[in-house]
């Protein structure tokens, strides 16, 4: 299986992780949007010190599973760089913290305030509050575990209103696909996980996008095991009817291990 063989290829995966996140922002800060999209926020170019902390710190192949996001939220990564980065988890439960500087062109109604930002991202409480209750210290989880986002960008309409990528045409969304399936692919490769999960149907879609294409091994792919846990979004009326619940259920769907199936018995702490 992929997580239990010894990564060869990058054996300083943070580092190939961190060059691949680089790469990345450095192509999609080549596009142009057009209305209704206003503003673009790319916390790699402007929060890339929690980031490179994040990555340096927590980043070491191999990895059981990587949780995969689709692109940041407001209150979270776009404050402090880490994906689902709710200010307190980052910092309180991650130890992290570090200058942030100012996207170019900022609204009004979204400033990056960075940890002094006063407001929780909810789906980042909540993705990493289960982690808190379920693993203890972040250490024990990153472990095993990783988190990463798809897309590093952030776009919002004049009103300050967050704008999918997913909704834009088709042309400059393919070339966002491209480049962020690449970044995809390097973080596969260098953490090797026996689990690709995305956050959301539409992560779980571009993990398997990739593993059909070129840009990972076909051996390799085959040795993954992909699905989807549910958003912890508030937009969800699962996810508030208790996402953590649904989501460790998934998982054991999923069969990774230390998760319990329903019917059998609840799902108890890692030990």
């Amino acid at each position: 299986m992929p997580a239990s063989s010894t990564n060869t290829t990058f054996p300083d995966s943070p580092a190939a992780l961190l060059a691949a996140a680089r790469t990345l922002s450095t192509e999609l800060s080549e596009l142009r949007f057009g209305p209704p999209v206003a503003h673009v926020y790319d916390p790699h170019r402007y929060a890339w010190a929690p980031y490179e902390q994040y990555v340096t710190r927590y980043g070491k192949a191999p990895k059981r599973v990587v949780l995969l996001g689709m692109n940041p939220g407001p209150f979270g990564m776009m404050q402090t760089g880490v994906p689902f980065g709710e200010v307190a988890a980052v910092r309180d439960w991650m130890g992290i913290h570090a200058a942030i500087d100012r996207p170019s062109d900022e609204h009004a109604k979204r400033l990056i305030q960075g940890f002094d930002c006063p407001r929780s991202e909810v789906s980042g409480r909540r993705l990493w509050g289960w982690a808190a209750h379920r693993f203890g210290s972040a250490e024990r989880f990153f472990a095993d575990w990783f988190v990463l986002n798809y897309c590093p960008l952030a776009l919002l309409e004049e009103s300050g209103r967050n704008f999918t990528p997913d909704k834009l045409p088709v042309g400059i969304l393919n070339r966002i696909y491209a480049a962020c399936d690449r970044q995809l692919a390097v973080a596969l490769r260098v953490l090797t996980p026996q689990w690709a999960i995305g956050i959301g149907g539409f992560a779980e879609k571009r993990i398997r996008s990739v593993l059909e294409s070129d840009l990972v091994d076909g051996a390799l792919a085959r040795g993954f095991r992909v699905g989807c846990v549910l958003h912890p979004s508030p937009a969800s009326p699962l996810a508030n009817r208790g996402w953590s619940e649904a989501a460790e259920q998934q998982m054991a769907a999923l069969g990774v291990p230390g998760f319990i199936p329903v019917g059998g018995g609840r799902s108890r702490k890692k030990r």
